[in-house]
Protein backbone atom coordinates (compact mmCIF):
# COMPACT_ATOMS: atom_id res chain seq x y z
CA UNK A 1 0.00 0.00 0.00
CA UNK A 2 1.53 3.32 -0.98
CA UNK A 3 1.47 6.71 0.70
CA UNK A 4 -1.38 7.98 -1.45
CA UNK A 5 -3.81 5.28 -0.33
CA UNK A 6 -2.76 4.26 3.16
CA UNK A 7 -5.78 4.89 5.43
CA UNK A 8 -4.01 4.62 8.78
CA UNK A 9 -2.01 7.69 7.98
CA UNK A 10 -4.78 10.03 6.86
CA UNK A 11 -4.16 13.28 8.78
CA UNK A 12 -6.78 15.39 10.44
CA UNK A 13 -8.21 18.20 8.34
CA UNK A 14 -6.76 21.58 9.29
CA UNK A 15 -9.32 24.37 9.57
CA UNK A 16 -8.93 27.53 7.40
CA UNK A 17 -8.17 29.77 10.41
CA UNK A 18 -5.26 27.58 11.46
CA UNK A 19 -4.02 27.47 7.87
CA UNK A 20 -3.96 31.26 7.71
CA UNK A 21 -1.91 31.43 10.93
CA UNK A 22 0.42 28.74 9.60
CA UNK A 23 0.97 30.76 6.41
CA UNK A 24 1.88 33.87 8.41
CA UNK A 25 4.17 31.98 10.79
CA UNK A 26 5.98 30.25 7.93
CA UNK A 27 6.20 33.35 5.75
CA UNK A 28 7.50 35.89 8.26
CA UNK A 29 10.71 34.02 9.04
CA UNK A 30 11.29 33.51 5.35
CA UNK A 31 10.68 37.26 4.88
CA UNK A 32 13.38 38.13 7.43
CA UNK A 33 15.85 35.72 5.82
CA UNK A 34 15.45 37.06 2.29
CA UNK A 35 15.09 40.69 3.37
CA UNK A 36 18.66 40.55 4.63
CA UNK A 37 20.01 38.90 1.48
CA UNK A 38 18.13 41.42 -0.65
CA UNK A 39 19.41 44.44 1.28
CA UNK A 40 22.95 43.15 0.95
CA UNK A 41 22.54 42.79 -2.81
CA UNK A 42 20.85 46.16 -3.35
CA UNK A 43 23.44 47.99 -1.24
CA UNK A 44 26.39 46.07 -2.69
CA UNK A 45 28.14 49.14 -4.07
CA UNK A 46 27.80 51.03 -0.76
CA UNK A 47 28.94 48.01 1.28
CA UNK A 48 31.95 47.66 -1.05
CA UNK A 49 32.98 51.24 -0.25
CA UNK A 50 32.55 50.78 3.51
CA UNK A 51 34.20 47.39 4.04
CA UNK A 52 36.71 46.83 1.25
CA UNK A 53 39.60 49.18 0.58
CA UNK A 54 40.44 49.20 -3.12
CA UNK A 55 41.31 51.80 -5.68
CA UNK A 56 39.30 49.80 -8.24
CA UNK A 57 35.54 49.98 -7.64
CA UNK A 58 34.91 46.80 -9.67
CA UNK A 59 37.40 44.84 -7.54
CA UNK A 60 35.69 46.04 -4.35
CA UNK A 61 32.31 45.02 -5.81
CA UNK A 62 33.65 41.58 -6.68
CA UNK A 63 34.88 41.18 -3.07
CA UNK A 64 31.44 42.18 -1.78
CA UNK A 65 29.74 39.59 -3.99
CA UNK A 66 32.36 37.03 -2.91
CA UNK A 67 31.30 37.53 0.73
CA UNK A 68 27.72 37.14 -0.51
CA UNK A 69 28.73 33.77 -2.00
CA UNK A 70 30.78 32.64 1.03
CA UNK A 71 27.69 32.89 3.24
CA UNK A 72 26.03 30.32 1.01
CA UNK A 73 28.83 27.83 1.69
CA UNK A 74 27.45 27.48 5.23
CA UNK A 75 23.89 26.86 4.09
CA UNK A 76 24.33 23.10 3.41
CA UNK A 77 25.89 22.67 6.86
CA UNK A 78 22.99 24.55 8.43
CA UNK A 79 20.58 22.49 6.36
CA UNK A 80 22.08 19.24 7.65
CA UNK A 81 22.17 20.34 11.31
CA UNK A 82 18.73 21.97 11.43
CA UNK A 83 17.24 19.32 9.13
CA UNK A 84 18.29 16.50 11.45
CA UNK A 85 17.02 18.41 14.47
CA UNK A 86 13.75 19.17 12.70
CA UNK A 87 13.22 15.50 11.85
CA UNK A 88 14.08 14.44 15.41
CA UNK A 89 12.46 17.21 17.49
CA UNK A 90 9.82 18.67 15.20
CA UNK A 91 9.46 21.59 12.77
CA UNK A 92 8.15 24.26 15.14
CA UNK A 93 11.06 24.56 17.62
CA UNK A 94 13.74 24.52 14.94
CA UNK A 95 12.00 27.24 12.93
CA UNK A 96 11.90 29.40 16.07
CA UNK A 97 15.66 28.95 16.44
CA UNK A 98 16.47 29.75 12.81
CA UNK A 99 14.56 33.05 12.84
CA UNK A 100 16.26 34.06 16.10
CA UNK A 101 19.73 33.47 14.65
CA UNK A 102 18.94 35.14 11.34
CA UNK A 103 17.42 38.29 12.83
CA UNK A 104 20.21 38.63 15.38
CA UNK A 105 22.97 38.32 12.79
CA UNK A 106 21.29 40.76 10.43
CA UNK A 107 20.96 43.33 13.21
CA UNK A 108 24.68 42.96 13.99
CA UNK A 109 25.60 43.91 10.42
CA UNK A 110 23.82 47.21 10.97
CA UNK A 111 26.03 47.83 14.01
CA UNK A 112 29.40 46.87 12.49
CA UNK A 113 32.29 49.38 12.37
CA UNK A 114 33.59 50.02 8.85
CA UNK A 115 37.06 49.60 7.31
CA UNK A 116 37.99 53.19 8.09
CA UNK A 117 37.35 52.52 11.81
CA UNK A 118 38.90 49.10 12.43
CA UNK A 119 40.71 48.17 9.21
CA UNK A 120 40.77 44.52 8.13
CA UNK A 121 38.64 43.51 11.11
CA UNK A 122 35.65 45.09 9.32
CA UNK A 123 35.52 42.69 6.31
CA UNK A 124 36.51 39.80 8.60
CA UNK A 125 33.59 40.43 10.96
CA UNK A 126 31.23 41.02 8.04
CA UNK A 127 32.23 37.65 6.58
CA UNK A 128 31.80 35.90 9.95
CA UNK A 129 28.30 37.31 10.46
CA UNK A 130 27.33 36.42 6.91
CA UNK A 131 28.44 32.85 7.64
CA UNK A 132 26.15 32.75 10.70
CA UNK A 133 23.34 34.02 8.50
CA UNK A 134 24.06 31.35 5.91
CA UNK A 135 24.09 28.66 8.61
CA UNK A 136 20.73 29.72 10.03
CA UNK A 137 19.21 30.24 6.57
CA UNK A 138 20.13 26.63 5.78
CA UNK A 139 17.35 25.47 8.06
CA UNK A 140 14.78 28.15 7.24
CA UNK A 141 13.33 27.73 3.74
CA UNK A 142 13.00 23.95 3.59
CA UNK A 143 11.62 23.92 7.14
CA UNK A 144 9.07 26.65 6.38
CA UNK A 145 7.93 24.78 3.27
CA UNK A 146 7.61 21.50 5.17
CA UNK A 147 5.72 23.20 8.00
CA UNK A 148 3.23 24.74 5.59
CA UNK A 149 2.88 21.73 3.27
CA UNK A 150 2.27 19.35 6.16
CA UNK A 151 -0.78 21.45 7.11
CA UNK A 152 -2.13 22.06 3.59
CA UNK A 153 -4.86 20.03 1.83
CA UNK A 154 -3.48 17.65 -0.79
CA UNK A 155 -5.23 19.18 -3.82
CA UNK A 156 -4.04 22.75 -3.07
CA UNK A 157 -0.51 22.25 -1.76
CA UNK A 158 1.20 24.37 -4.41
CA UNK A 159 -1.34 27.17 -3.92
CA UNK A 160 -0.81 27.28 -0.17
CA UNK A 161 2.91 26.74 -0.60
CA UNK A 162 3.08 29.69 -3.02
CA UNK A 163 2.80 32.06 -0.07
CA UNK A 164 6.35 31.15 0.96
CA UNK A 165 7.68 32.51 -2.38
CA UNK A 166 5.24 35.45 -1.95
CA UNK A 167 7.09 36.33 1.26
CA UNK A 168 10.40 35.92 -0.55
CA UNK A 169 9.54 38.31 -3.38
CA UNK A 170 7.83 40.68 -0.92
CA UNK A 171 11.02 40.76 1.15
CA UNK A 172 13.03 41.76 -1.91
CA UNK A 173 10.43 44.36 -2.84
CA UNK A 174 10.50 45.82 0.67
CA UNK A 175 14.30 45.89 0.62
CA UNK A 176 14.27 47.60 -2.78
CA UNK A 177 11.73 50.20 -1.61
CA UNK A 178 13.84 51.01 1.45
CA UNK A 179 17.04 51.15 -0.59
CA UNK A 180 15.29 53.40 -3.14
CA UNK A 181 13.94 55.70 -0.41
CA UNK A 182 17.34 55.97 1.23
CA UNK A 183 19.04 56.64 -2.08
CA UNK A 184 16.48 59.30 -3.01
CA UNK A 185 16.22 60.94 0.40
CA UNK A 186 19.78 60.98 1.69
CA UNK A 187 22.93 62.62 0.44
CA UNK A 188 25.79 60.33 -0.59
CA UNK A 189 27.65 61.35 2.58
CA UNK A 190 24.72 60.48 4.86
CA UNK A 191 24.15 57.19 3.03
CA UNK A 192 27.80 56.23 3.48
CA UNK A 193 27.87 57.35 7.10
CA UNK A 194 24.73 55.81 8.59
CA UNK A 195 21.96 55.39 5.99
CA UNK A 196 23.09 51.95 4.80
CA UNK A 197 22.73 50.61 8.37
CA UNK A 198 18.98 51.26 8.71
CA UNK A 199 17.66 48.34 6.60
CA UNK A 200 19.72 45.83 8.58
CA UNK A 201 18.47 47.18 11.91
CA UNK A 202 14.86 46.64 10.81
CA UNK A 203 15.46 42.89 11.19
CA UNK A 204 15.35 43.11 15.00
CA UNK A 205 11.63 43.93 15.47
CA UNK A 206 10.64 41.71 12.52
CA UNK A 207 12.52 38.80 14.05
CA UNK A 208 10.85 39.24 17.42
CA UNK A 209 7.40 39.22 15.83
CA UNK A 210 8.26 36.08 13.86
CA UNK A 211 9.66 34.37 16.94
CA UNK A 212 6.48 35.10 18.90
CA UNK A 213 4.26 33.71 16.13
CA UNK A 214 6.27 30.54 15.71
CA UNK A 215 6.46 29.80 19.42
CA UNK A 216 2.67 30.04 19.64
CA UNK A 217 1.95 27.65 16.75
CA UNK A 218 1.40 23.91 17.06
CA UNK A 219 3.40 21.08 15.50
CA UNK A 220 2.36 19.78 12.06
CA UNK A 221 -0.19 16.92 11.77
CA UNK A 222 2.30 14.85 9.74
CA UNK A 223 5.07 15.03 12.33
CA UNK A 224 2.61 14.41 15.17
CA UNK A 225 1.47 11.24 13.38
CA UNK A 226 5.06 10.04 13.06
CA UNK A 227 5.67 10.74 16.76
CA UNK A 228 2.51 8.90 17.81
CA UNK A 229 3.56 5.85 15.83
CA UNK A 230 7.10 6.01 17.30
CA UNK A 231 8.45 6.25 13.75
CA UNK A 232 10.73 9.29 14.19
CA UNK A 233 14.02 8.73 12.36
CA UNK A 234 16.91 8.07 14.74
CA UNK A 235 19.52 8.93 12.11
CA UNK A 236 17.85 11.21 9.52
CA UNK A 237 21.07 12.03 7.67
CA UNK A 238 22.16 8.42 7.21
CA UNK A 239 18.66 7.40 6.15
CA UNK A 240 18.46 10.32 3.72
CA UNK A 241 21.76 9.47 2.04
CA UNK A 242 20.95 5.75 1.93
CA UNK A 243 17.44 6.02 0.50
CA UNK A 244 17.13 9.33 -1.29
CA UNK A 245 20.47 10.13 -2.96
CA UNK A 246 19.03 9.81 -6.48
CA UNK A 247 16.02 11.97 -5.68
CA UNK A 248 18.32 14.61 -4.17
CA UNK A 249 20.39 14.71 -7.36
CA UNK A 250 17.36 14.90 -9.68
CA UNK A 251 15.49 17.50 -7.65
CA UNK A 252 18.72 19.39 -6.96
CA UNK A 253 19.29 19.71 -10.71
CA UNK A 254 15.92 21.42 -11.07
CA UNK A 255 16.37 23.58 -7.96
CA UNK A 256 19.63 24.84 -9.48
CA UNK A 257 17.49 26.69 -12.04
CA UNK A 258 15.24 28.02 -9.28
CA UNK A 259 18.30 29.37 -7.49
CA UNK A 260 19.94 30.92 -10.55
CA UNK A 261 16.81 32.48 -12.03
CA UNK A 262 15.80 33.82 -8.63
CA UNK A 263 19.11 35.56 -7.97
CA UNK A 264 19.51 36.75 -11.53
CA UNK A 265 16.08 38.35 -11.27
CA UNK A 266 16.12 39.66 -7.70
CA UNK A 267 19.72 40.53 -6.85
CA UNK A 268 21.90 40.78 -9.94
CA UNK A 269 19.48 42.61 -12.25
CA UNK A 270 19.57 45.78 -10.15
CA UNK A 271 23.31 45.91 -10.78
CA UNK A 272 22.97 44.86 -14.45
CA UNK A 273 20.50 47.64 -15.17
CA UNK A 274 23.07 50.15 -13.96
CA UNK A 275 26.22 48.64 -15.48
CA UNK A 276 24.86 47.41 -18.84
CA UNK A 277 21.67 49.48 -19.17
CA UNK A 278 23.03 52.79 -17.94
CA UNK A 279 20.12 53.42 -15.57
CA UNK A 280 20.68 55.40 -12.42
CA UNK A 281 20.77 53.54 -9.12
CA UNK A 282 17.35 54.95 -8.20
CA UNK A 283 15.92 54.01 -11.59
CA UNK A 284 17.25 50.44 -11.37
CA UNK A 285 15.80 50.00 -7.89
CA UNK A 286 12.41 51.31 -9.05
CA UNK A 287 12.37 48.79 -11.90
CA UNK A 288 13.19 46.07 -9.38
CA UNK A 289 10.37 47.12 -7.04
CA UNK A 290 7.78 47.01 -9.84
CA UNK A 291 8.97 43.60 -11.03
CA UNK A 292 9.14 42.14 -7.50
CA UNK A 293 5.62 43.25 -6.66
CA UNK A 294 4.47 41.71 -9.95
CA UNK A 295 6.23 38.46 -8.99
CA UNK A 296 4.63 38.38 -5.53
CA UNK A 297 1.17 38.93 -7.03
CA UNK A 298 1.42 36.08 -9.55
CA UNK A 299 2.79 33.46 -7.11
CA UNK A 300 -0.69 32.17 -6.11
CA UNK A 301 -1.63 31.98 -9.81
CA UNK A 302 1.48 29.87 -10.41
CA UNK A 303 0.50 27.66 -7.47
CA UNK A 304 -3.02 27.14 -8.81
CA UNK A 305 -1.55 26.34 -12.24
CA UNK A 306 0.80 23.71 -10.76
CA UNK A 307 -1.99 22.10 -8.73
CA UNK A 308 -4.07 21.87 -11.90
CA UNK A 309 -1.51 20.56 -14.42
CA UNK A 310 0.87 18.74 -12.07
CA UNK A 311 4.50 19.19 -11.08
CA UNK A 312 6.14 17.64 -14.15
CA UNK A 313 4.25 19.85 -16.59
CA UNK A 314 5.06 22.88 -14.44
CA UNK A 315 8.76 22.02 -14.46
CA UNK A 316 8.72 21.53 -18.24
CA UNK A 317 6.97 24.88 -18.78
CA UNK A 318 9.41 26.62 -16.45
CA UNK A 319 12.52 25.36 -18.23
CA UNK A 320 11.21 26.09 -21.72
CA UNK A 321 9.94 29.54 -20.74
CA UNK A 322 13.27 30.59 -19.25
CA UNK A 323 15.23 29.24 -22.22
CA UNK A 324 13.05 31.23 -24.63
CA UNK A 325 12.73 34.41 -22.54
CA UNK A 326 16.19 34.98 -21.11
CA UNK A 327 17.88 36.57 -24.15
CA UNK A 328 15.00 38.99 -24.85
CA UNK A 329 14.96 39.83 -21.13
CA UNK A 330 18.65 40.78 -21.09
CA UNK A 331 18.40 42.66 -24.40
CA UNK A 332 15.51 44.76 -23.08
CA UNK A 333 17.27 45.33 -19.75
CA UNK A 334 20.41 46.70 -21.36
CA UNK A 335 18.52 48.97 -23.79
CA UNK A 336 18.66 51.97 -21.45
CA UNK A 337 14.91 52.46 -21.67
CA UNK A 338 12.99 52.45 -18.38
CA UNK A 339 9.87 50.83 -19.93
CA UNK A 340 11.92 48.22 -21.81
CA UNK A 341 13.82 47.40 -18.62
CA UNK A 342 10.53 46.71 -16.82
CA UNK A 343 9.36 44.46 -19.66
CA UNK A 344 12.66 42.58 -19.64
CA UNK A 345 12.74 41.93 -15.93
CA UNK A 346 9.08 40.83 -15.96
CA UNK A 347 9.89 38.25 -18.63
CA UNK A 348 12.48 36.75 -16.32
CA UNK A 349 10.13 37.10 -13.34
CA UNK A 350 7.47 34.75 -14.75
CA UNK A 351 9.96 31.90 -15.11
CA UNK A 352 11.49 32.59 -11.71
CA UNK A 353 8.04 32.56 -10.08
CA UNK A 354 6.97 29.27 -11.71
CA UNK A 355 10.26 27.69 -10.70
CA UNK A 356 10.08 28.94 -7.11
CA UNK A 357 6.47 27.90 -6.56
CA UNK A 358 6.84 24.36 -7.89
CA UNK A 359 10.07 23.97 -5.93
CA UNK A 360 8.29 24.85 -2.68
CA UNK A 361 5.90 21.94 -3.28
CA UNK A 362 8.49 19.48 -4.57
CA UNK A 363 10.77 19.91 -1.57
CA UNK A 364 8.13 18.32 0.64
CA UNK A 365 6.45 15.97 -1.86
CA UNK A 366 9.68 14.25 -2.93
CA UNK A 367 10.61 12.94 0.54
CA UNK A 368 8.76 11.12 3.37
CA UNK A 369 7.85 12.78 6.68
CA UNK A 370 10.51 11.09 8.81
CA UNK A 371 13.40 12.53 6.74
CA UNK A 372 11.61 15.36 4.91
CA UNK A 373 13.34 18.27 6.69
CA UNK A 374 16.84 16.80 6.30
CA UNK A 375 16.49 15.66 2.69
CA UNK A 376 14.77 18.81 1.44
CA UNK A 377 17.21 21.10 3.26
CA UNK A 378 20.22 19.30 1.78
CA UNK A 379 18.72 19.43 -1.72
CA UNK A 380 17.70 23.06 -1.54
CA UNK A 381 20.86 24.39 0.06
CA UNK A 382 23.33 22.53 -2.13
CA UNK A 383 21.62 23.90 -5.23
CA UNK A 384 21.43 27.42 -3.83
CA UNK A 385 25.07 27.31 -2.73
CA UNK A 386 26.33 26.21 -6.14
CA UNK A 387 24.02 28.28 -8.33
CA UNK A 388 22.30 30.93 -6.19
CA UNK A 389 24.98 32.44 -4.01
CA UNK A 390 27.43 32.48 -6.91
CA UNK A 391 24.98 34.05 -9.41
CA UNK A 392 26.06 37.72 -9.04
CA UNK A 393 29.73 36.71 -8.91
CA UNK A 394 29.45 34.43 -11.96
CA UNK A 395 27.52 37.03 -13.96
CA UNK A 396 30.08 39.74 -13.18
CA UNK A 397 32.97 37.39 -13.96
CA UNK A 398 31.44 36.13 -17.23
CA UNK A 399 30.90 39.66 -18.52
CA UNK A 400 34.48 40.55 -17.66
CA UNK A 401 35.81 37.34 -19.27
CA UNK A 402 33.81 37.50 -22.50
CA UNK A 403 33.26 41.21 -22.84
CA UNK A 404 29.60 40.48 -23.59
CA UNK A 405 26.82 41.73 -21.31
CA UNK A 406 24.66 38.85 -22.61
CA UNK A 407 26.93 36.06 -21.33
CA UNK A 408 24.88 35.55 -18.10
CA UNK A 409 21.89 34.67 -20.32
CA UNK A 410 23.84 31.81 -21.94
CA UNK A 411 24.78 30.57 -18.46
CA UNK A 412 21.12 30.50 -17.41
CA UNK A 413 20.15 28.54 -20.56
CA UNK A 414 22.80 25.91 -19.79
CA UNK A 415 21.48 25.49 -16.24
CA UNK A 416 17.89 25.32 -17.57
CA UNK A 417 18.85 22.33 -19.71
CA UNK A 418 20.37 20.63 -16.65
CA UNK A 419 17.19 21.39 -14.70
CA UNK A 420 15.02 19.94 -17.46
CA UNK A 421 16.91 16.64 -17.35
CA UNK A 422 16.69 16.42 -13.56
CA UNK A 423 13.06 17.48 -13.33
CA UNK A 424 11.84 15.03 -15.95
CA UNK A 425 13.51 12.18 -14.03
CA UNK A 426 11.14 12.78 -11.10
CA UNK A 427 7.66 11.23 -10.86
CA UNK A 428 4.41 13.17 -10.62
CA UNK A 429 3.76 14.08 -6.96
CA UNK A 430 0.90 16.57 -6.96
CA UNK A 431 -1.67 14.10 -5.59
CA UNK A 432 0.39 11.92 -3.26
CA UNK A 433 -0.04 11.89 0.51
CA UNK A 434 2.65 13.51 2.66
CA UNK A 435 1.94 11.15 5.55
CA UNK A 436 3.22 7.76 4.45
CA UNK A 437 6.60 6.05 4.47
CA UNK A 438 6.69 5.78 0.68
CA UNK A 439 8.27 8.76 -1.04
CA UNK A 440 8.48 10.08 -4.54
CA UNK A 441 12.23 9.65 -4.36
CA UNK A 442 11.91 5.94 -3.68
CA UNK A 443 9.31 5.52 -6.45
CA UNK A 444 11.57 7.39 -8.87
CA UNK A 445 14.16 4.65 -8.49
CA UNK A 446 11.89 2.07 -10.14
CA UNK A 447 10.23 1.85 -13.55
CA UNK A 448 6.64 2.73 -14.23
CA UNK A 449 6.24 5.34 -11.51
CA UNK A 450 6.49 8.52 -13.51
CA UNK A 451 2.83 9.43 -13.14
CA UNK A 452 1.53 8.32 -9.74
CA UNK A 453 -2.06 9.37 -9.13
Amino acid sequence: MNAATEPSRSPRVVDPGTLRRVIVAAAIGNFVEWFDFAVYGFLATTIAQQFFASGDASVALLKTFAVFAVAFAFRPLGGIVFGMLGDRLGRKRILALTILLMAGATTLIGLLPTYSAIGLWAPALLTLIRCVQGFSAGGEYAGACAYLMEHAPRHKRAWYGSFVPVSTFSAFAAAAVIAYALDAGLSSEAMASWGWRLPFLIAAPLGLVGLYLRLHMGETPAFQAVEQEHAVAHSPLAETLRKHARAILCLGAFVSLTALSFYMFTTYFATYLQVAGGLSRAGALLVSVIALLFAALICPLAGAFSDRVGRRTTMLCTCLLLIVAVYPAFLLARSGSFAAAIAGVMLLAVGAVLSGVVTAALLSETFPTRTRYTASAITYNLAYTLFGGTAPLMATWLIGLTGSSLSPAAYLIAVALLALAGGMALPETSRISLHGEDSAGERAAGPGHGHLI
